[in-house]
Formats: structure tokens, C-alpha cells, sequence
């Protein structure tokens, strides 16, 4: 009898998790059994495959360039920090979670049929307020995160078959990435997210073994940084590929103890490191200042089996990403039109197909991969991925009744509550004053000079020039080296 009532006590305070759990019971046949294997994930294992794949995706190409803006020595500082910083707010994310859940479940509430999201959570400990300014910036941020994965397939489908050009390659990726209305929840990516996972270790080495291999290029010079404008923009592109929060507490309620994704985040984060490094630092030593001109690792390796082989597996990882960020507006939207618990996965498939269309439309007006990365970064990722986290934590604790009565207490390397305190105000003001002022000064102002170069519904960005007439050959001029184009924020003429 004892034993019962512990048991009871145990679930009150952490959750009806092991309840949850068993839910679906044990498969009964064969199928069921492999559908269970490929299809329904909910272990520890399935968040880290999850979190890892979704963190490093299309960004994994653009690194380089950003080490190109910023040198070596501060693209891997930035890397580590960020890395870190990251890993923290995750971590305040997961507690204000269990906070929320519990609180709720002593409420009797059932979240078997419901999955709690991000603005939830806000509103249930902080209030309709935090709920809708958590809501807008969290929903901005996954939207044009989709339209980054779009604007990536079409970037990278190019370097194997030029033969369209990438706005005609958006509308076709645009079409294939809208299948994904038919995965119903991140319980369901188990097999996406390792496949996922397998695929960017495959290109991140590739990236690193071939430009070792390559050698670098002649007269190659490593100048970053050199501008100011450059250097934030490159620290907000650095700060955008840790930012993977947005979908972090929908991972969470796909586990079947969401409890133990407290460590989770920092282990994938560690392991995206080892991804990260080695190829940005390898295609910068490659090719130095090239990479100014070149927003997009692929287009500066020579093409060959080994390339096409990482274009193709990126592609299929950025349509896998599109749903990751992706699902949770579904989420949203079926919430707002009253379809989340409908039960048949068709009618919800054609209620979710709307979220779509605005994000295909986006990507064809801004095209520009690579300096999008950094805006979305400085003005979305900052609020949403640690100035909110942070805050939310501070202001759900800051009564010594709830510091008593929180579900999760600081650990003491972290210097308990003081030193949780502390580290949230940190995150606050480096944010606003690094990642949004500066880096969304330097971000706005290579954004803008890419709509004046290029202009918005741009057909091709940065695709090489069309080839001169045979008769025109010796009267066009040539083209500006790579050296010239320092001079501008980002290139204007892009050679592959």
C-alpha cells in the first residue's frame, strides 16, 4: 500500500508521464510492431535524433560564409557560445514545460489528445500577454524558417541541374515540401530524424575532407574580419544555428518522459560541434575571401559523385527540416479552426495545406540564401530562442513561494537560484545588445542591399552570368574578381 501511494505522489509531482507512456499498449502483430519501430517514437533517443538533426539542416552550407565574415578564431568562439547559450535556454524551456504540465495535471487536465506548444506554456504560468507576444514571434520565426529551407532545396537542386532556374526550382520544391501536412505529430518523425541526422554527418565531412583535399586555392587570403557590418552578420547567422527552440517543446510532449530531456539538448548541441567546426573551418582555410562571394559551401567544390551525393542528401534533410519547423504552425492553425483533435489524418492533412501557401510565396520574393539566415537570427531567434526563455523564467519564478514549490530545482553548478538569476540577466543583455541592436543593424543592412542588387522575385540569386555571344566575346569587359567585391557587403556576381 505504501508503495501505491508513493507511486501517486511520484506522478503528482512530475507528471502523468508513465501513464502516458503506456497508452498505446504493446504492439500485437508484425505490423504493428514495424509500424511502432519506423513510425511512433518517444524515447530519449528520438528527442537527441530530433533536436541534433533539426539544429544543423541548410545552415551547415552557410557557415562557411559566415567564417568568411567573421575569421577563424571568432567563427569557432561564436560557435562554442552560442553552442552554450543555446543549450541553456533549452534547458529553461524544459523546466517552464514540466512546470506547466504539472500544474495542469494536478488541474486533472489530459494531454493525450492535445500537444501543448510553446505559447501554452506561457500563458498557463505568465498570462495571455506572454502568450501572445511568445505566440507572434515564435509563429514568425518557424514561418520563415520554412521559407529558409525552401530557398535552400532550390539553391543546392541548382548545383546539380542548372537547366531551371532556382525560382522555377522553389515552385517544385514548394509543391514537394506541402506533403508534409500528412505527418501528424513529431511522434512520427523517428525514422525522418535519423536519416536526417545521417545525412548532414555525411555532407559536413564531405565539406571537410574535400577542401582538405582541394587544397587552398592560389594567392588565397583570410582578410575577416574587415567590416563591422559583416562581422554581426556573420555572429547572427552563428546565433540563428543554435536558435532550434521553436519546435522544443513540441519535441518534449512527443516523449514519453518528457522529463529527461533536461540534457538533451546540450548532448546534441555538443554533437552538431563536431559537424560544425571541422567543415566551416576546413572550407574557410580552402578558400578564404572566395567564400564572400559564395553563400553556399557547394558552389566553390568542384562537382563530382561525392558533391552530387551531399546536394541529394541535403535536400532530402531540408524537406525533412520543413516539416520540423513546419508542424507546429499546423498545430497552431488547426487550434485557431478548432481541427487539432479531429481524428482523421486526411481532413486534418487539408486544413493544414493554407499554412503553405504564404511560405512558398515568401521564398520566391526573398531568395537570399544566406543573408536571410542572419535577419531572421538577430530579429526572431533572438526574442524567441533566449530573451524570452530567460525572461519567463525569471519573472515564473520570482516569488519565493514558487522558487519553494518549483517542479525543477536549479542544480547547484549552476549556483542554484542565484546563479540561475544571473545567468538569465546575461543572456538578456547580450541578446538585445550583441544579437538584436548590432546584429540586427548589420542583418537589415545586408538584407536590404541584396533586394537592391538583385531585387525582390529575382529568377536566379546569385547564379553565374549568362555566357556572351561568340561575336560579343572580346567586347564585354571582364568580370570583377572576388577581391573587387570586398568592397560590398555581400556579391553581386556569383562564380561557381
Amino acid at each position: 500500500m505504501a508503495a501505491v501511494s508513493d507511486k501517486v505522489v511520484e506522478t503528482v509531482i512530475v507528471g502523468n508521464y508513465v501513464e502516458m507512456e503506456t497508452v498505446d499498449g504493446k504492439p500485437r502483430d508484425i505490423k504493428s510492431k514495424v509500424s511502432k519501430f519506423f513510425w511512433h517514437g518517444g524515447s530519449a533517443y528520438d528527442a537527441w535524433f530530433s533536436c541534433a538533426s533539426n539544429q544543423v539542416a541548410q545552415v551547415l552550407l552557410t557557415l562557411p560564409y559566415s567564417f568568411s565574415q567573421l575569421g577563424m578564431v571568432s567563427g569557432i568562439a561564436f560557435q562554442l557560445f552560442y553552442g552554450l547559450m543555446g543549450s541553456w535556454t533549452a534547458y529553461l524551456i524544459s523546466i517552464l514545460y514540466v512546470e506547466y504540465r504539472t500544474r495542469k495535471e494536478r488541474e486533472k487536465v489530459d494531454f493525450r489528445n492535445h500537444v501543448i506548444q510553446w505559447f501554452e506554456v506561457l500563458d498557463g504560468l505568465l498570462g495571455k500577454h506572454w502568450r501572445n507576444v511568445g505566440l507572434a514571434f515564435n509563429c514568425t520565426f518557424l514561418l520563415f524558417g520554412s521559407v529558409i529551407q525552401l530557398i535552400a532545396c532550390a539553391s543546392n537542386i541548382y548545383y546539380i541541374n542548372d537547366n531551371l532556374d532556382k525560382r522555377t526550382w522553389t515552385y517544385i520544391f514548394g509543391a514537394c515540401c506541402a506533403t508534409t501536412v500528412f505527418i501528424p505529430s513529431f511522434h512520427n518523425y523517428r525514422i525522418w530524424s535519423f536519416l536526417g541526422l545521417v545525412m548532414t554527418t555525411y555532407t559536413a565531412w564531405y565539406l571537410t575532407v574535400a577542401s582538405l583535399l582541394h587544397g587552398q586555392v592560389e594567392d588565397v587570403k583570410h582578410s575577416g574580419p574587415t567590416k563591422l557590418v559583416l562581422y554581426f552578420t556573420g555572429a547572427t547567422n552563428i546565433l540563428y544555428t543554435f536558435g532550434g527552440h521553436a519546435v522544443t517543446v513540441e519535441i518534449m510532449h512527443a516523449m514519453w518522459k518528457p522529463q529527461k530531456f533536461k540534457a538533451i539538448y546540450l548532448l546534441a548541441t555538443l554533437y552538431v560541434l563536431t559537424l560544425t567546426l571541422p567543415s566551416a573551418a576546413a572550407v574557410y582555410w580552402a578558400f578564404g575571401d572566395l567564400l564572400l562571394n559564395h553563400s553556399n559551401a557547394f558552389s566553390l567544390l568542384p562537382r563530382s559523385p561525392f558533391r552530387d551525393m551531399a546536394v541529394i542528401l541535403m535536400l532530402i534533410h531540408q524537406f525533412i527540416t520543413f516539416g520540423f519547423a513546419c508542424t507546429p504552425l499546423y498545430f497552431v492553425w488547426e487550434k485557431a479552426i478548432g481541427m487539432h483533435e479531429c481524428k482523421s489524418l486526411c481532413k486534418r492533412a487539408a486544413a493544414r495545406l493554407p499554412v503553405v501557401v504564404p511560405i512558398w510565396f515568401l521564398a520566391i520574393i526573398f531568395p537570399f540564401f544566406g543573408p536571410i539566415n542572419s535577419t531572421v537570427g538577430s530579429l526572431l531567434v533572438s526574442f524567441t530562442v533566449y530573451i524570452i526563455p530567460a525572461l519567463a523564467h525569471i519573472f515564473t519564478f520570482r516569488s519565493a513561494a514558487a522558487r519553494e514549490n518549483a517542479v525543477e530545482q536549479p542544480p547547484k553548478y549552476f549556483g542554484r537560484w542565484v546563479g540561475a538569476y544571473v545567468i538569465n540577466i546575461f543572456v538578456v543583455v547580450w541578446v538585445l545588445i550583441v544579437g538584436f541592436g548590432f546584429g540586427g543593424w548589420a542583418s537589415v543592412t545586408n538584407f536590404v542591399h541584396q533586394i537592391d542588387t538583385f531585387g525582390l522575385f529575382t529568377k536566379c540569386y546569385q547564379c553565374p552570368p549568362p555566357p556572351s555571344p561568340p561575336h560579343l566575346a572580346n567586347a564585354t569587359a571582364p568580370l570583377p574578381s572576388p577581391a573587387a567585391n570586398l568592397t560590398h557587403l555581400s556579391p553581386r556576381v556569383h562564380n561557381p
